[in-house]
């Protein structure tokens, strides 16, 4: 069985991609290559955050690697926060600061459009590289609704739901999700292979 790795030090997300892909791959997380350095991110683009994330964990260790990078993309700020949702209020990563920042700066507009966009990025084991691109677009609400997930779940509304990211079950909003799409389409290319 083949080895792939997630570059992620979350071993939860690294289970979800092994059961997405079944028993062709072994998806092995950061910590399963007791990598436990932080990863800079000094990109102004997702494409070239995720890209950085693979190539050191590829660099490092020559295995098939894939990473992603998040943002969330208001239209009302011109993009804001995009590639800094992460550490939008601060390096600390969060998520409560970042969303008070958000809905503060949104006070009094109409203008709620936003969606969320995922790349991720893979190297196989020849360190050729991959992009595979997921958007959602939506709509940033008010105040926290829900308290599942994790980051500006709370407030992103997707098109044609009633519901937050936060108030959907794991299943449901994966189905859907920016992270969903992309990593889907990486899945759809691994087993192609």
């Amino acid at each position: 069985m083949k080895k792939i790795c997630f570059a992620t030090h979350n071993n939860n997300k690294a289970q979800e991609i092994q059961d997405l892909l079944g028993g062709k791959y072994e998806v092995v997380s950061l910590k399963d290559l007791n990598f436990d350095q932080d990863i800079p991110e000094p990109f102004e683009t997702l494409e070239e955050n995720s890209l950085i994330k693979a190539q050191t964990i590829f660099n490092k260790h020559t295995i098939p690697v894939f990473a992603d990078d998040t943002g969330l993309f208001v239209e009302a700020l011109n993009g804001a926060p995009g590639v800094y949702s992460a550490r939008y209020a601060g390096e600390d990563g969060n998520a409560e600061k970042n969303i008070s920042k958000l809905l503060k700066e949104l006070t009094e507009v109409k203008n709620r459009k936003a969606y969320f966009k995922t790349i991720v990025s893979y190297i196989n084991e020849n360190g050729e590289i991959q992009q595979f691109e997921g958007k959602v677009e939506g709509s940033i609400t008010e105040g926290y609704k829900g308290n599942k997930g994790f980051g500006y779940d709370p407030i992103f509304v997707p098109n044609n739901f009633s519901i937050t990211f936060a108030e959907m079950g794991g299943e449901e909003k994966n189905k859907i999700s920016h992270r969903g799409i992309a990593v889907r389409k990486l899945i759809e290319h691994l087993n192609k292979i």
